[in-house]
């Protein structure tokens, strides 16, 4: 087994680090206290690095990479700003590549070019009262008198990119469906929905606790009119296409809390040889020390993790490999408590500088908590697991 960045991987690895240190780095704490989102920002990453389209095949505009440098570049992001990269998180892969992979050829002619550009993509499935539980949706989809659309109706709760994209995929129960009321994800069905449909509105900006720069808003559907061309593979087909998507976008949240990780432990490791404490830099004092071996030593297990889980997924995808769910969830329960270990060590080797915006751990360690949150709990992935590991 090669561990060793391709020549491809480690060039894309610069180039987004310079990416991140040069544009990102000078704004993201202005924009954490704002909770601005960064338009700006993506608007440059499009223009310089073009790694908006990397989950889009060429036909459509986009420019494919394999799974472990799509991992890397959130990594690297989240490096320097957690909420840069869940913002492409979501743009890449729970919205470009879920249409890319369900999409008919008329859906991904009309929005995967558009993906590639410059708009932004954004992915709902949560609710109110569904969650953990994504099957429990109320919202509901109702073909319309002319049959030429779906009428929506209901709230969606925690959308990332929720005021700032352009295209959605969306999920609804459709009442007409013969398994509707039947199942408990019967007629759970996906749309491709846009922002300037009649019915359509962003509702509630999120005022959280971490990624504070991330756009996190509730949308409102009110009679939303979709045309019915736009729902993906078809009416009750939803349900799969989202735990298909979960598998792939567990691994960009764990490759997030990795490059959260990585971000807290450089900056502690850089402090503390800094800093002068009875005669010599704290780093030499054996209990600081000793943090920072288990920050580095964790960091790296999180790494091969995340990347083993992401070429499990590009063997899914080109090889016809089993479905890489435990790798996913097992990636995404170490690395997000990866996270939230080494970013609090970071707080506590700081001491009072930690506790403050000056240094980037205090903010590291606000936006680590979400990584156990978010696309599972980690609560769900050990269930995930369980049902992986245990004999039928």
């Amino acid at each position: 087994m090669d561990f060793e960045e391709t020549d491809e991987q480690s060039m894309i690895r610069e180039m987004v680090r310079a990416f991140a240190e040069e544009t990102l780095a000078p704004t993201c704490l202005d924009r954490d206290k704002e909770q601005r989102a960064p338009l700006e920002e993506w608007l440059d990453f499009c223009e310089n690095t073009g790694l908006q389209g990397v989950t889009i095949p060429e036909d459509y505009g986009g420019s494919e990479i394999d799974a472990v440098s799509e991992a890397i570049i959130v990594e690297e992001l989240a490096r320097v700003d957690p909420s840069f990269s869940v913002m492409y998180c979501v743009h890449v892969g729970l919205c470009s590549m879920t249409i890319a992979l369900h999409g008919d050829e008329e859906q991904k002619r009309s929005y995967l070019p558009r993906l590639s550009g410059k708009e932004i993509g954004a992915y709902s499935l949560s609710e109110a009262g569904a969650g953990t539980d994504a099957a429990a949706l109320s919202c509901r989809a109702k073909i319309s008198e002319d049959g030429l659309h779906y009428i929506l109706n209901g709230e969606k709760m925690w959308v990332t990119n929720g005021s700032s994209a352009e295209i959605y995929v969306l999920f609804a129960k459709d009442v007409d469906h013969p398994d509707y009321g039947k199942k408990k994800h019967g007629g759970t069905t996906a749309f491709i929905v846009e922002k300037s449909f009649e019915g359509f509105s962003v509702g509630k900006k999120e005022d959280k606790l971490g990624i504070r720069s991330s756009d996190t808003c509730s949308l409102v559907l009110e009679d939303c009119k979709v045309p019915i061309e736009n729902v993906l593979k078809g009416s009750g087909e939803g349900f799969p296409i989202a735990m298909n998507a979960l598998d792939n976008s567990r691994i960009g949240i764990a490759a997030q809390a990795l490059g959260i990780a990585q971000g807290s432990f450089e900056a502690a490791l850089n402090y503390a040889h800094q800093r002068v404490a009875f005669g010599k830099p704290i780093a030499h004092h054996q209990s600081i020390g000793n943090y920072l071996a288990d920050m580095a030593t964790r960091t790296t297990a999180a790494r091969l993790m995340v990347y083993k889980a992401a070429l499990a997924k590009e063997r899914h995808y080109h090889e016809g490999s089993p479905r890489h769910t435990m790798d996913a969830s097992m990636a995404k329960l170490f690395a997000g408590d990866t996270a939230m270990w080494v970013s609090e060590r970071a707080v506590q080797v700081l001491g009072g500088y930690g506790y403050t915006t000056d240094f980037p751990v205090e903010r590291f360690f606000r936006d680590a908590k979400i990584t156990q949150i978010y696309e599972g709990t980690q609560e769900v992935q050990r269930i995930v697991i369980n049902r992986s590991i245990s004999p039928e």
